[in-house]
């Protein structure tokens, strides 16, 4: 592997940055990280900004979406970068880790800024280059960020920058967190604005959640039953009876059932039970945690109950879903 230093470290005044493809990674955070920099370079009428795409290997990564990008070069060949970012897959593998974590792990100790985008974070956590920062991740996988690395703190906002480490969610999350960056030297917060301008979309905050607020997925929907879903959304452990939501929100339980029929066309029941086994699912599918404590932490008392309403809803047990998944991910990887 080579040991070139950064290219802060030398004369030329270009920032480099790099972007390593892991496979069944996402084409729209690669756009998304890539076209400020390249606007940012057309606003200024000059070369600041320079990128590559780094593969693990010398041959075609193939994307998420089917496409296949034949990277400028591989991992290792050279670390003049200022900046790397790992566009993380999805979903993220069980294994395969080594040779990259091994590459990050050389370009921090050269001064490197290092960042995640969608599950990116993961592998910048996997080599123990977040220990103490804060930084966040596609909001499927954040369970198992924080299930594997309690050392991180892990946010569930659409991006982070602390420090050298620079991380954001998935889908167009990469446009905030690139045109944030492009606020710092050479550019500044006017070059920002240019480059959100050039992509017609606002710059959005650091403080912005991934997840839209309930009240703007069902903007149409009058404010007593917004509040009732809500309060749903943030009491899954320790589930709520229609009753106990109904005097809280200072309305009878028949006015709150006629509004859920009206306006989600199901009973209140039944739309929280969705909700609860949604947050389980991803649990499921996410993270090593056991059934029973799944169950638990969905607000069931009773695992059996659990299995039987899952399989309900989603056409098999939770164990076979995992298992399946499993084997797919296997598969995929032969």
């Amino acid at each position: 592997m080579s040991t070139d230093t950064p290219a802060s470290h030398n004369a030329a005044s270009v920032q480099r940055f790099g972007f390593l493809l892991i496979p069944a990674f996402s084409l729209i955070a690669l756009s998304s990280a890539v076209d400020p920099l390249r606007l940012a370079n057309m606003a200024l009428g000059r070369k600041a900004f320079e990128w590559v795409t780094v593969g693990l290997r010398d041959e075609p990564v193939l994307s998420s979406g089917g496409i296949r990008v034949l990277p400028d070069q591989v991992m290792g060949e050279s670390s003049r970068f200022d900046t790397v970012f790992v566009i993380g897959p999805n979903p993220l593998p069980k294994h395969g880790y080594g040779d990259t974590t091994r590459w990050l792990r050389q370009l921090a100790a050269q001064g490197v800024t290092l960042g995640g985008i969608d599950t990116g974070s993961y592998y910048l956590a996997k080599a123990g280059l977040l220990n103490g920062y804060r930084c966040t991740i596609h909001w499927e996988d954040r369970e198992t960020l924080v299930e594997e690395f309690p050392e991180v703190f892990v946010s569930s906002r659409l991006f982070e920058i602390d420090r050298d480490r620079y991380t954001c969610s998935g889908g167009v999350s990469p446009l905030d967190l690139m045109t944030f960056v492009l606020r710092r030297p050479p550019g500044g917060r006017e070059l920002a604005q240019q480059v959100s301008d050039l992509l017609v979309s606002h710059q959005r905050s650091q403080d912005e959640n991934q997840a839209l607020p309930m009240r703007y997925r069902y903007g149409n929907m009058p404010e007593v039953l917004l509040d009732a879903l809500e309060m749903m959304e943030s009491n899954v452990e320790e589930p709520l009876s229609p009753v106990e939501i109904a005097d809280y929100l200072k309305v009878s339980r028949r006015q709150l059932e006629r509004l859920f029929e009206q306006y989600v066309h199901t009973s209140p029941s039944r739309k929280y039970l969705e909700i609860r086994l949604a947050h389980a699912r991803l649990s499921v599918l996410r993270t090593t945690r056991r059934i029973d404590e799944i169950a638990l932490s969905c607000g069931f008392a009773a695992p059996a109950h659990f299995i039987a309403r899952y399989r309900e809803v989603y056409g098999n047990t939770p164990m076979a879903e995992r298992l399946a998944l499993s084997r797919a991910e296997h598969s995929a990887s032969n």
